[in-house]
């Protein structure tokens, strides 16, 4: 199907609804547990947004710009400044309520234990 230019609805609201930036993680697991670590500089703790689910975490912030000079020229800008978000789906299910947080340095690290299932199918034998 062909489409032109004047079938197509654009809305930009619903493609970029805000700009947020996406924070970069490292996912990691060991027998017990699913390990996150994040940098996340120029944050404090209680300004971190943390939401779990047995399959997904969500971090999400705000960094505010100290801008100091109004009229400098910007040679390079890389970092970035205002909300940001991660959402990443677990490699494992975990135990949500078990879950821990540190924040040291500027690195965030949670460690969410995971949950143990073990199921059984039977075996029916037919003779």
């Amino acid at each position: 199907m062909t489409r032109t230019a004047s079938s197509i609805s654009f809305h930009p609201e619903h493609v970029f609804p805000t700009e947020e930036g996406q924070l970069s993680v490292d996912v990691m697991e060991n027998e017990r547990d699913v390990i996150i670590c994040a940098a996340i500089a120029g944050i404090k703790p209680e300004e971190i947004e943390i939401h779990l689910s047995h399959d997904m975490v969500t971090i999400r912030g705000k960094r505010s710009h100290q801008q100091e000079q109004v009229s400098a020229t910007y040679h390079f800008q890389e970092c970035f400044w205002g909300s940001f978000s991660r959402s990443v789906i677990l490699p494992s299910s975990i135990r949500p309520d078990e879950a821990e947080a540190v924040f040291k340095n500027g690195i965030l690290t949670l460690t969410l234990p995971k949950a143990v299932s073990e199921s059984r199918v039977p075996i029916r034998i037919e003779t």
